[in-house]
């Protein structure tokens, strides 16, 4: 009965100290992994880099250092390496079959890196979702909307989406539609709407003058289309002012 205490308080001991040290790697590990995090998204290694390269390898980065953490925590506590290995092989269709909308999306964030139909600042609609790009990681992208939400997309839906980029191109075309009644003049009407946006400052007259024109109506009222190049920037505060 003695041999039996003995015997196990020793197994006790070995298999606490084992626990207690895992523990103390863990804690240890992860502050040393979120410090290399901060100080590698500090340097100066990123400084040329686009936002979204910075916030995808940062991720990369961190989920990879934490797969070395478990393992080497694994190694701790004794499990030997073959068992873990033969089990992982033995679970990996499982696992996979049910990591498929994960790995779809580590696959699309990998493919928006590559391609780069937006980047980090961009303002897109794709999903259903509008806004300005905040983050692109592994799995998801962050969308700020114009008020203030985050909309978190999956990059697998991203990458199977149609995607307007606002931002891409330098200058955009502000397109309206005016109604007036029809006992005016159309002619007098199209001057006064051009005028109207040739004393704009923000409105260009490259790559076209401002246009206006009769394009529709009814038997109440005349259709004018109007139409101004601005800078991307200027887009909105052009839309209503004009």
């Amino acid at each position: 009965m003695q041999a039996f205490i003995n015997s196990a308080a020793d197994l006790c001991t070995q298999v606490g100290g084992k626990i207690v040290l895992a523990v103390l790697v863990f804690i240890i590990g992860r502050i040393i992994i979120n410090k290399l995090v901060s100080v590698l998204n500090n340097s100066k290694i990123f400084e040329k880099a686009d936002g979204e390269v910075k916030t995808f390898t940062m991720s990369f980065v961190k989920i990879g250092l934490t797969v070395i953490l478990v393992i080497s925590i694994i190694n701790i506590l004794g499990v030997p390496m073959a068992s873990v290995v033969t089990v992982l092989a033995s679970a990996g269709v499982a696992v996979g079959l049910a990591l498929q909308g994960a790995l779809s999306n580590l696959a699309g964030g990998i493919m928006l890196l590559f391609f780069r139909p937006f980047k980090v600042g961009d303002f897109i609609e794709a999903s259903g979702a509008v806004g300005v790009v905040k983050e692109l990681t592994l799995f998801y992208t962050v969308v700020t909307t114009v008020d203030n939400k985050s909309i978190t997309v999956p990059n697998g839906s991203l990458m199977n989406a149609n995607i307007i980029n606002y931002s891409a191109e330098p200058l955009r075309r502000v397109d309206l539609t005016f109604g007036c009644g029809k006992g005016e003049d159309p002619e007098k009407v199209q001057n006064i709407m051009v005028d109207v946006m040739k004393k704009n400052p923000k409105v260009l007259s490259n790559p076209d003058a401002p246009f206006a024109r009769l394009s529709g109506g009814s038997n109440e009222a005349m259709e004018f289309t109007v139409r101004a190049w601005v800078n991307g920037a200027d887009y909105w505060t052009v839309y209503f002012d004009l």
